[in-house]
């Protein structure tokens, strides 16, 4: 889970929460981007993506977010075409 924060809240002094956001995610199989999108502030703290993806060989997903600090959370998922 990653806090979201929009940059539009104050804190408790009145001063502005400077924004903090995944602003990006890519996901390619095999080197080959097969979906992106960026994303902006009023997206939820625990958005849910779905996408289709045809692949004709066996391989590597490999997902990619990355944060408005320039942070990069990456995983990867192999998967087998029988």
């Amino acid at each position: 889970s990653h806090e979201m924060e929009s940059g539009q809240r104050k804190d408790k002094e009145g001063n502005t929460i400077p924004r903090q956001i995944i602003n990006k995610f890519t996901c390619a199989f095999e080197g080959a981007t097969v979906f992106e999108c960026d994303l902006d502030p009023a997206i939820s703290a625990n958005p849910f993506f779905e996408f289709t993806a045809k692949v004709d060989k066996s391989g590597t997903f490999k997902f990619t977010w990355v944060d408005d600090d320039g942070s990069v959370y990456e995983t990867e998922q192999a998967i087998e075409v029988a």
